[in-house]
């Protein structure tokens, strides 16, 4: 019974997952055009003619129209259930790992707000201030409400104040410590290259991350995000993918750090004291 209840629950949360990533979808395309994210409804890029409703079911609605729109037969790019079945899996990921809790509904969007931010930075080499903005003040009210829960388990009024303040400082250090790090590499960068090595939205994004995990784990993101962007980006010179000088979008790494700091912070911390100082 126990392993059909976690089948049905992690169903239900691929589901859910893949019907936020349809969302994520029109966040992505919608939000860089400046068009609203309600009206007009999901349509056709090429024909204009809205979606049905066994048109807009996550994934297999792609798969029923064999990858072409039911009216002009324009193709439609595979990226589209592809996002739907990632955010799905990072849906299921983020259940598995933190279980019925608040913290499950948290990072289901902190997660959902760095994969927008990320597919948009590739397309568009911008990170828009809306969703970073939008993105840093949820986590401090998520920082805030997780202060109440754990403050709500001493049943003292003192202590749910105290729990509130704590979180909520927590989450504002994380932010300033991620903003002020990035300058600090964007600075080292340009030097080092001699023109701008990051956009200003990097350290946004930074500060959002931090908002959501705080400073210990904002180091360990940009450690990661510095060593993927630096290993990506020096295999893609070599191999003629991009010119020396040209700008390679930063977002995904440093959202790949957050989330990867977010699962395993601590082993990655772990690993780095006792590789160099054998704790």
């Amino acid at each position: 019974m126990d392993t059909l209840v976690t089948a049905i629950a992690f169903t239900l949360t691929f589901t859910f997952g893949a019907c936020i990533g349809s969302f994520l979808n029109v966040v992505v395309y919608r939000i860089p055009a400046n068009i609203s994210l309600v009206h007009p409804p999901s349509r056709c890029p090429k024909c204009e003619h809205p979606l049905g409703a066994t048109e807009n079911v996550p994934v297999f609605g792609w798969l029923w129209l064999k990858g072409r729109c039911r009216w002009c037969k324009t193709a439609i790019s595979g990226r589209y259930p592809t996002i739907e079945a990632v955010t799905g899996i990072i849906f299921m990921l983020v259940f598995w790992r933190f279980g019925y809790s608040l913290e499950t509904i948290g990072y289901w969007a902190f997660l959902s707000w760095l994969l927008s931010l990320s597919l948009i930075d590739l397309d568009t080499m911008t990170l828009p201030a809306s969703l970073t903005k939008s993105g840093l003040v949820l986590g401090l009210v998520f920082q805030g409400v997780w202060g109440w829960q754990l403050g709500q388990r001493s049943r003292i009024f003192e202590d749910t104040a105290s729990h509130i303040a704590t979180q909520l400082m927590f989450g504002i250090g994380g932010a300033a410590m991620g903003i002020w790090l990035l300058e600090i590499i964007a600075l080292l960068g340009s030097i080092i290259l001699g023109q701008q090595a990051m956009g200003d939205g990097d350290g946004k994004l930074m500060a959002t991350i931090g908002a959501w995990i705080g400073w210990k784990y904002v180091l360990v993101s940009s450690f990661v995000a510095c060593g993927l962007g630096a290993v990506i980006g020096g295999g893609a010179i070599a191999l003629g993918i991009l010119g020396k000088k040209q700008p390679m979008p930063f977002g995904p790494f440093l959202a790949l750090g957050g989330a990867l700091s977010l699962f395993f912070g601590e082993r990655i911390i772990d690993a780095y004291l006792n590789a160099f100082f054998n704790f």
